[in-house]
């Protein structure tokens, strides 16, 4: 088992077990910090002000925020359930091998310092949202507060569940769709500011190998950090060279990769795979990421700009588009059994909402399966 990872998990089980010591015997109140086993919440009522400002200043655009947000909702939640469904057939079709849903543990499977400022970016934006559109549709709030759950840190807002359960279904699907549609949002414009103010300072500068599969082609022969920069003697800059030189290659292929490992550049030979998803190609064997680097220098402060902005951007897309899931406690399941108990007798809801929580498993389970098998690795 990976050592690193055994290592990581002692670090939280005995950070955790310390913590609920300290506090853990504490009753919830609706104030204060509350300490379960890997999950602790610090409640306030003092930023509900703020939240009921920022509903009152734009009322009805908040409203219109939140309908725009329930046919993204539903859309997104088509498109995810589309998206699993493939990748799923294909983690079958090819034993695992195919990459599907990536877990989200900073320091292990993103970078540590890059992945934290993007998740508190995802919660943060994700509950205010859900927070300014309940109140512009009138629904009171309990708190607001930050939460740490295992290694993640984020941020809630606590609604009124008896309010919200008792609110019309409009309203409902407008506070559940809030969350992703702030996600998505967040991602478009920092899109826009990598694109338009970020990209231009940078160049790509190979291709950095994020990570190595275990028993594939490059295990032992290429490591984690390493940035391929020429293939054969040709340059590779990007990786759309990258893609162009893999899919003319063959299994049982040699390749002499130039790598710069440690700021030190070599030579390495490589015998090619073949592709899990097309056995007619080479394989490689590696997590492929663009490599680049700054053309105007302060490369200090350009590239942990980028780096952080690309994983505001990432997370806030792929969480945001994951929340939209059609499986209860995330918003796409809720938005989806709220409509079904609307519009249908319990005789026909009941058996729907089984059957989409026994399918959202079994699909949530077989795009787990290649990361935790990568993981445990």
């Amino acid at each position: 088992m990976n050592i690193t990872l055994i290592t990581v998990l002692a670090g939280i089980i005995v950070f955790w077990s310390v913590l609920y010591a300290l506090y853990g015997k504490r009753e919830e109140t609706e104030e204060g910090l509350a300490v379960d086993m890997f999950i602790a919440m610090w409640r306030t009522k003092r930023l509900l002000g703020f939240i009921d400002g920022m509903a009152r200043k734009a009322r009805k655009l908040w409203k219109v925020y939140g309908d725009i947000g329930i046919v993204v909702g539903f859309g997104g939640m088509s498109y995810v359930f589309y998206m699993l469904f493939k990748t799923a057939m294909s983690a079958l079709r090819t034993k695992g091998a195919a990459q599907g849903v990536q877990l989200v543990i900073p320091g292990v499977t993103i970078p540590l310092w890059y992945g934290l400022i993007a998740l508190i970016v995802v919660m943060v934006v994700h509950e205010l949202s859900h927070g300014v559109v309940a109140r512009a549709d009138g629904l009171p709030l309990k708190s607001v507060g930050l939460v740490l759950l295992a290694v993640i840190p984020g941020a809630f807002v606590e609604p009124d569940e008896e309010e919200l359960q008792k609110a019309r279904l409009r309203t409902r699907l407008r506070v559940y769709g809030a969350g992703s549609m702030a996600n998505i949002v967040t991602a478009l414009l920092t899109l826009m500011i990598i694109n338009l103010a970020v990209s231009p300072l940078l160049q790509p500068a190979g291709i950095a190998v994020s990570g190595v599969l275990e028993n594939g082609p490059a295990y032992g022969v290429l490591h984690k950090g390493d940035v391929i920069v020429a293939m054969d003697g040709q340059s590779i800059k990007d990786l759309t060279q990258f893609i162009q030189f893999m899919n003319g290659t063959k299994p049982g292929q040699e390749l002499t990769l130039t790598v710069l490992r440690n700021g030190e550049k070599l030579n390495v030979r490589l015998k090619l795979g073949a592709h899990p998803q097309d056995p007619r190609r080479g394989y490689i064997g590696i997590y492929p990421a663009q490599n680049v680097a700054s053309k105007v220098g302060h490369k200090g402060i350009v590239l942990p700009l980028f780096f952080t902005l690309y994983w505001i951007y990432m997370l806030n897309l792929g969480i945001g588009l994951m929340n939209l899931f059609p499986l209860v406690p995330l918003d796409g399941g809720r938005m989806l059994d709220d409509v079904l108990k609307e519009y249908l007798p319990k005789s026909v809801a009941n058996p729907l909402r089984y059957f989409t929580i026994g399918t959202g498993l079994a699909l949530l389970a077989l795009n787990l399966w290649p990361a935790l098998v990568n993981l445990i690795r």
